[in-house]
């Protein structure tokens, strides 16, 4: 017989600790349920052999750790959460469950991190604790979440809508990167043979302008002029993006700045109104999965301003954040900021009169998805005769250019033949 030193909840949210004499982990729990509680916490207190078998299994645990660079893809956190989820609900004990998702899980930056959960947990630290020392795997929303589960009892129901919550911005970010991968292959194809035109085509036509001669138009040396660049600094064309993104980086530094950048991004025709309703459906949904969840509004508020990734969102929030500070509602500040449509101001000031503000939150999410995806979808159908249009100026140009002096060149040689 083990014994085992747990804290639990009794049914009117009381918490208990106490010492319980058991076999297992599994029968510890099942009597700690029987007496009615609901167990927050379990910890074996170990005898001397069990404490060195421990270490050695701690050991042999530890050497699965691996050198590695970068943090959690969505999808691999998804899919442990979701597992992890199953498990809570299929009743076993937390350590237990972590110690079977850590041992199948392939070595890299998560299996790192619950090799660590693991040993904190077993120390008699939370799981959210335990979950908030590895950030790279775990965000705020995640921790949080977390602790709200562990302090309402309903760590299963948290996971459940955590990995629901995951999936579903997991699949909102994929299907806007599926929708812009065809415009963004055109647009490099269409550079890659401008950029043969200039460098190897055009300098031939040079040549035969320069034996014959000839004074060429305007824009033939314009044409020749942009070859010779393109000849001599070929290099710098793929530095140009780098370039950008890092002028961009610099502006970001500054917070002023990152304003500027994102009130310009919003005010951008159709691809605007995308970032708008994508930010708006990923923060509704953060805040509504945080409420329903139980965290403070307070602390969900201020998650979600950090989950907005837009200034211009973060300092409506942070108005949001002070009027329920204050003792007010999120509806006013939100439709003073005009970041959202009516609709949204309506919805959220109904939830905030009816109590069922999360599920109000939800929905506004859901018909803010449906809204981007028609967007996107309207962006590519813009985007291709935008292309068609821009690719054949450019290309009619190029031919104008070259075919001008040429027809010049025809038309004397012909004068020269009938004479």
């Amino acid at each position: 017989m083990a014994t085992y030193k747990f804290e639990a909840m009794d049914t009117s949210g009381g918490e208990v600790k106490d010492s319980i004499e058991a076999p297992s982990e599994e029968d510890a729990q099942q009597k700690i349920r029987a007496m009615g509680y609901f167990v927050t916490r379990l910890t074996e207190v170990a005898a001397k052999k069990k404490k060195d078998k421990g270490k050695k299994a701690d050991a042999r645990r530890k050497k699965g750790k691996v050198m590695t660079i970068g943090g959690v893809s969505t999808k691999q956190l998804v899919t442990f959460t979701r597992q992890f989820s199953t498990l809570q609900d299929a009743g076993l004990p937390v350590l237990r469950s972590l110690k079977i998702l850590e041992g199948q899980m392939k070595p890299g930056t998560l299996k790192n991190a619950l090799i660590d959960v693991v040993d904190d947990v077993e120390s008699g630290s939370t799981l959210s604790e335990s979950f908030g020392k590895h950030p790279k795997c775990f965000d705020r929303l995640y921790v949080n979440m977390v602790k709200a589960g562990e302090a309402g009892g309903a760590l299963e129901v948290i996971l459940r809508r955590l990995a629901e919550f995951k999936e579903k911005a997991q699949s909102l970010a994929r299907r806007i990167k599926g929708a812009m991968v065809y415009p963004c292959v055109v647009i490099f194809v269409a550079v890659s043979i401008l950029a043969f035109i200039m460098i190897f085509i055009i300098p031939k036509f040079e040549k035969i302008f320069e034996d014959f001669r000839m004074t060429l138009p305007w824009i033939t040396t314009m044409l020749i002029g942009t070859s010779r660049w393109f000849v001599r600094f070929w290099y710098v064309l793929p530095l140009f993006p780098v370039a950008i993104w890092l002028i961009l980086k610099l502006i970001r530094l500054n917070r002023a700045g990152a304003y500027i950048l994102d009130k310009i991004k919003l005010s951008l025709p159709v691809s605007g109104q995308i970032v708008e309703k994508t930010v708006v459906a990923r923060t509704m949904r953060t805040l509504g999965t945080l409420i329903a969840s139980g965290v403070p509004i307070l602390e969900a508020l201020s998650i979600v301003r950090e989950t907005a990734m837009n200034v211009v969102f973060e300092e409506a929030y942070q108005r949001v954040y002070e009027s329920i500070r204050e003792g007010e509602t999120i509806a006013q500040p939100m439709k003073e900021s005009r970041l959202v449509d009516d609709m949204v101001v309506n919805m959220i000031d109904v939830g905030e009169e009816t109590g069922d503000l999360d599920s109000m939150l939800n929905k506004i999410a859901d018909v803010y998805d449906e809204e981007v995806d028609v967007l996107v979808e309207s962006l590519i159908s813009l985007l291709e005769p935008i292309m068609i249009v821009v690719l054949g100026f450019i290309v009619g140009t190029i031919v104008i250019a070259l075919f001008m002096p040429l027809l010049a060149l025809l038309e004397g040689l012909s004068n020269a033949g009938k004479k």
